[in-house]
């Protein structure tokens, strides 16, 4: 088929790829110039691990434009991918998806054409773009064009095996030859009859996902209570971490032994600095907005939201224990993508630990592996200085904070970094470190003892912040 997909960023790019991957002609659109230009050049706007190596596999079944003239007219299925980001009430803003859908609506050229709308939206969402497409569309005759909802449950870092071994597909539409149509399009996801790309290998004993086939309402719905579930999950098992600490049980061995049982399973019971990214905040916040809008109260919901802002203010409670009064003093910041394998800083948890610390007047040094380009140009605001390496953070530190778990915090040599620091104190906010580190005090989230790892304290004479060198950390610091 030939297929239209508006909006290049991480729904976008990824189902751009996937479809032209099986074969489809597709066409890839965005108003920004500088991404199309990008994309053209073969470079990423976006990190996302394979996602360049699955691109190349397309060759010229993969193509990128900014005119809808020439993405819409022959396109038989429309993707909209754009974002919804959240208003200040908690609302999500659909500025950027009725633009889109009329600029879609307005190049539809007769033929019947389904669009497709992957951007997460309120319930409802579907049945206005059909108004729209309505409104706008040139020459509009019932059942010409179908509206389909299409949510996508991609995991930033894990796309690419998310999108081509999906537990589930979800359609929803109210008029079935849309529906159709999308079960055409994703045959070979459904029958798992394409060849896996080498690079993500298809896992042992996968079969196909299920395919849910719904209304436009229900599958809107299907989204925000999928995602809104899983956050529920993380504040779940952080507000049990608060209280293993008080009463010496361990977050990690309690996990285990609830998510063995088959009814709650083990993922999302991980305890840490709370989620963050570009889903959990805005789609609980939408949904308890849509309940409001109802008259409806979501206090579960609410609760869960509570306990993740809690988490966040847990991490500087931690360093104040030890460091008391955080003046003056030196944090290192590892990691401030919201999560490994991405460069996205969308609600991340390191962003309200630097703005943290820069009003109890602390010196920040920052370090990530993959987003520090992008906090140069998103992160402006913040007062912190970049670090060459996780290393060269540490250099006289009086604590570091790991904040998000890349592997090369995981593997860094841990005992012979902290002999650096003015004082040795570790806060792991992920639990990523998983054994002792005896020459420093380590502190993480619901586990038994871990601040009381060793008594030895490295004397702050072996190292000073003017040991640190301007090859070490970025001369400037970010304001």
């Amino acid at each position: 088929m030939k297929v239209a997909v508006v909006g290049t960023g991480y729904v976008g790019l990824g189902t751009t790829a996937l479809l032209a991957y099986f074969g489809h002609q597709v066409m890839g659109l965005d108003i920004d110039q500088d991404k199309v230009d990008m994309l053209v050049r073969g470079e990423l706007p976006i990190y996302e691990p394979g996602l360049g190596e699955l691109m190349a596999e397309c060759g010229d079944r993969l193509h990128w434009t900014t005119d809808y003239s020439a993405a819409i007219p022959d396109a038989d299925v429309i993707f909209i991918c754009v974002g919804t980001p959240p208003l200040p009430g908690g609302q999500p803003d659909l500025r950027y998806l009725a633009a889109a859908a009329q600029d879609v609506a307005r190049h539809l050229n007769g033929k019947m054409q389904v669009v497709v709308n992957k951007s997460t939206v309120p319930v409802g969402t579907g049945d206005w773009v059909a108004r729209i497409i309505e409104e706008n569309a040139p020459d509009y005759k019932q059942h010409q064009y179908n509206v389909v909802s299409n949510p996508e449950f991609l995991r930033e870092g894990t796309a690419l095996f998310d999108s081509l071994y999906p537990d589930r597909l979800v359609l929803g539409g109210n008029d079935g030859a849309g529906v159709a149509r999308l079960l055409e399009l994703y045959a070979p996801l459904i029958e798992q009859d394409f060849q896996a790309p080498a690079h993500v290998p298809r896992p042992q004993g996968y079969t196909r996902p299920e395919v849910v086939a719904t209304s436009l309402s229900s599958a809107e719905m299907i989204k925000y209570a999928a995602n809104s579930f899983l956050a529920l999950k993380i504040s779940f098992a952080n507000e049990i971490a608060g209280l293993c600490e008080r009463v010496d049980a361990d977050i990690e061995e309690v996990a285990r032994g609830i998510g063995s049982d088959a009814r709650i399973g083990r993922q999302f019971l991980s305890a840490g600095a709370g989620w963050g990214g570009s889903c959990f905040g805005k789609d609980t916040s939408a949904l308890i907005s849509t309940g409001e809008e109802y008259g409806y109260d979501m206090p579960i919901l609410r609760a869960a939201v509570a306990v993740n802002q809690s988490q966040r203010q847990l991490v500087i409670a931690k360093l104040q224990k030890h460091l008391h009064r955080l003046q003056g003093k030196r944090v290192a910041v590892l990691g401030m993508a919201f999560k490994p394998n991405t460069d996205d800083l969308r609600d991340a948890p390191a962003h309200d630990a630097i703005a943290r610390l820069n009003e109890l007047g602390a010196t920040v040094v920052a370090h990530d592996p993959v987003a520090m380009p992008r906090a140069r140009r998103e992160w402006g605001h913040l007062n912190y200085t970049e670090a060459s390496s996780a290393a060269a953070a540490l250099i006289g530190a009086d604590a570091v904070l790991l904040m998000t778990e890349w592997k090369d915090y995981t593997e860094l040599d841990w005992n012979g970094a902290v002999r650096t620091m003015r004082q040795p104190l570790v806060i792991d906010t992920r639990n990523a470190l998983r054994c002792a580190i005896p020459t420093a005090t380590l502190e993480q989230i619901g586990r038994r003892g871990q601040s009381q790892v060793s008594q030895h304290q490295i004397s702050s004479s072996q190292v000073s912040p003017s040991q640190v060198s301007s090859e070490q950390v970025a001369p400037q610091a970010k304001k």
